[in-house]
């Protein structure tokens, strides 16, 4: 089972949620959501997106001054259900800002034994702590993998056009850029740190574990 996350940034729905799938509507993810006749199961946030507080049975209202974000609130939510899996959408192709925000997000989701993948119009983001994530047979585009905490231990990309093994990643040296799928089954594994993995195409291309 998922939680799905709705944000107030530029909603793609190359993914939209399933019946088992828990759905949290961040702020103005609501109105997202509601427009594809969508209601979820939770709304969080200040709702300064939104504009006014949703006529909703399940609400959790925030102060606008605060120190998470309102999809940082969503994650916690769902975290503390016990999902370990996570779809955002709406949470790329805005304001960069809140883009870097929800790429931190995506490291907090996976330090806390959980995978989280950002949806964009063109890409998708996830993030691996200490672990591996594996891509199907047939996956095709780029793929790109940065260290976003200091240095990453024991990077091993297999499967693509430019493989590596063993590798140390760092956080000012961009090494991992603009690497390709080669249309068999490939690996991104890191064994000590965080990396951050970017891809054309479609999410559904990552393997379940």
């Amino acid at each position: 089972m998922r939680c799905y996350i709705a944000g107030a940034g530029d909603f793609v729905g190359r993914q939209l949620p399933g019946p088992e799938d828990y759905i949290i509507a961040a702020d103005g993810g609501f109105s997202k959501l509601t427009a594809l006749g969508i209601t979820p199961d939770l709304v969080v946030g200040d709702f300064d997106s939104l504009g006014t507080v949703p006529d909703h049975p399940n609400i959790l209202h925030s102060p606008v001054e605060k120190d998470d974000t309102d999809m940082m609130l969503a994650v916690r939510q769902g975290l503390a259900r016990g999902y370990k899996s996570f779809i955002i959408d709406g949470g790329l192709d805005g304001r960069p800002d809140h883009t870097l925000a929800n790429i931190q997000i995506l490291t907090y989701i996976s330090r806390s034994g959980a995978r989280g993948v950002l949806l964009g119009r063109d890409m998708c983001i996830t993030a691996v702590t200490n672990g591996s994530i594996v891509f199907k047979p047939g996956a095709s585009g780029r793929i790109s993998v940065f260290s976003i905490t200091g240095n990453a231990g024991g990077v091993t990309l297999t499967g693509l056009k430019y493989p590596l093994e063993n590798a140390v990643l760092t956080s000012d040296y961009p090494l991992g850029i603009s690497n390709e799928f080669t249309g068999v089954t490939s690996t991104v594994s890191v064994l000590s740190g965080t990396v951050v993995v970017m891809w054309t195409g479609d999410p559904g291309v990552l393997e379940d574990h």
